[in-house]
């Protein structure tokens, strides 16, 4: 995997990390909106602009991901999302104030244990 493609790639999974803790932040006042204004979740989803800045980093992360898909080899690309998700992991714990119990933590660690062990000790992929 070149330098740029493994640039692209880590865009692509950071954008869609992004995108979902936005999109969670944003459904979570629309949420709260229709309730204090008696509007339907969609209404109060749909005038978010939250909502609407997480659809379009998203967007854009898929469009990444696209061009990732043009230049690595899917086995070695996909396990990539664990660190979205351990990401996201963080986000939520940090940025959304959810809670996370040790359990979470272990098995995310896990995840990303595996990742690690995918690309440092598979055999080399040819672009």
């Amino acid at each position: 995997m070149t330098l740029g493609s493994f640039a692209v790639l880590l865009f692509a999974v950071a954008l869609a990390a992004s995108g979902q803790v936005i999109l969670k932040h944003g459904m979570t006042q629309a949420r709260n909106d229709s309730h204090l204004l008696g509007r339907s979740l969609a209404a109060a989803a749909i005038g978010n602009l939250w909502v609407w800045l997480g659809l379009l980093i998203f967007s854009v992360s898929a469009l990444a991901w696209l061009l990732t898909l043009s230049r690595v080899p899917l086995n070695v690309a996909y396990p990539f999302n664990a660190i979205g998700y351990l990401g996201v992991l963080i986000a939520s714990v940090f940025i959304l104030h959810e809670r996370a119990n040790a359990w979470t933590m272990i098995g995310s660690c896990l995840v990303v244990s595996g990742l690690i062990i995918v690309v440092t000790l598979s055999p080399g992929h040819q672009p």
